[in-house]
């Protein structure tokens, strides 16, 4: 999900230089809504180890 957010953000940067302002505004809209979800889930992970003591599974590649 880091390499999604990292990837909108460089977009972002690049339509910005560019001129693309209504462009750069979306990529920057959807990495600040990529990098709230995985706040979000990150914290939600942390909060479910350290009250279960167990860490989560991670699914197979």
């Amino acid at each position: 999900m880091l390499n999604w957010i990292v990837t909108f953000f460089l977009l972002a940067v690049i339509a910005a230089v560019l001129g693309f302002a209504g462009l750069a505004g979306t990529f920057a809209e959807i990495a600040k809504f990529l990098a709230v979800i995985f706040v979000v889930l990150f914290v939600a992970s942390l909060i479910y180890s350290m009250l279960t003591g167990k860490r989560p599974v991670a699914p197979p590649l």
